[in-house]
């Protein structure tokens, strides 16, 4: 029997209800859950540093008791969360990270080096920092895709395909295939397309749903302008109005630099939580 295994990254705030949705959803699919309980360590208040050579660590008298609360209210949300995979009758496993929040890529890159794809908790929008962290976990240190909004146990009949010709665009069509090739219809949508032999040639999206159909997919192309409009905004628009179940686009196409200062299609689509979202870099 073939099963999957998903990386289902949380924090200690998400609701108990998303956590039981994820594990049923598991359950039902035969899918093993590998689920990172991200929790922020506590920190050092700013007067404990010393200035060196003449000044050292002025660590608080409290900060061992400190430590262990947090460490003790961790491991019982850990407990309750194995109890909720348990009462589920899913597979999985917790894996604690009490960290800081620039370490929380290496402890999700790590795990998602063994899974088959990852998926965020729903609340992890509330903390756009943690999430943007995770991401880049998935996208830039690791070979799957990252899921984000919908379910554990995505069903996509419908699914949206932002195409570009660019190797993330491509890495996300090979990271949703399984999705494409369950999907009863697939559109490949190419915005505002470069048609040189440099850019996305003559007939922007032809190659890639050629290839696809040799899959059995049923796809068809449409070319749409953004008409001024933020890309991933006309995105989101053209994808509702096809009732997309699922969208798959490359993350990151440009300079990563370049999307952190200027926002970037990368960030809005990310920060939106209406259309389940499948992304790969």
């Amino acid at each position: 029997m073939h099963r999957r295994t998903i990386l289902f990254v949380l924090n200690s705030d998400t609701p108990d209800a998303q956590i039981t949705q994820a594990a049923e959803g598991a359950a039902q699919g035969s899918t093993h859950l590998i689920c990172l309980l991200l929790g922020q360590a506590p920190a050092l208040p700013m007067y404990a540093y010393g200035v060196p050579p003449y000044g050292g660590m002025n660590i608080p008298d409290n900060w061992s008791e400190t430590v262990e609360v947090a460490q003790q209210e961790y491991k019982e949300r850990v407990d309750a969360i194995e109890a909720l995979l348990a009462k589920c009758g899913a597979s999985g496993d917790v894996h604690p990270a009490l960290c800081a929040t620039q370490d929380i890529k290496h402890h999700v890159s790590r795990l998602a080096r063994v899974s088959d794809e990852a998926f965020f908790a729903p609340n992890l929008h509330d903390t756009p920092d943690v999430q943007r962290e995770a991401a880049s976990g998935v996208l830039f240190h690791s070979p799957i895709g990252l899921r984000l909004n919908g379910s554990v146990e995505q069903n996509a009949g419908r699914v949206f395909v932002a195409w570009n010709s660019s190797e993330a665009a491509s890495a996300a069509i090979h990271a949703a295939l399984p999705y494409l090739k369950e999907a009863s219809e697939v559109v490949i949508a190419c915005f505002d397309p470069v048609m040189t032999a440099s850019g996305d040639g003559q007939d922007p999206g032809v190659d890639v749903a050629k290839w696809l159909s040799h899959h059995g997919c049923n796809v068809t192309v449409s070319q749409f302008p953004s008409g001024g409009r933020e890309v991933g905004q006309a995105i989101q628009d053209r994808a509702t109005e096809f009732g997309a179940d699922l969208v798959v686009m490359g993350a990151y196409g440009h300079a990563r630099m370049i999307q952190t200062v200027l926002g970037g299609t990368t960030r809005t689509m990310m920060e939106q939580n209406d259309l389940p979202l499948l992304l790969a870099h």
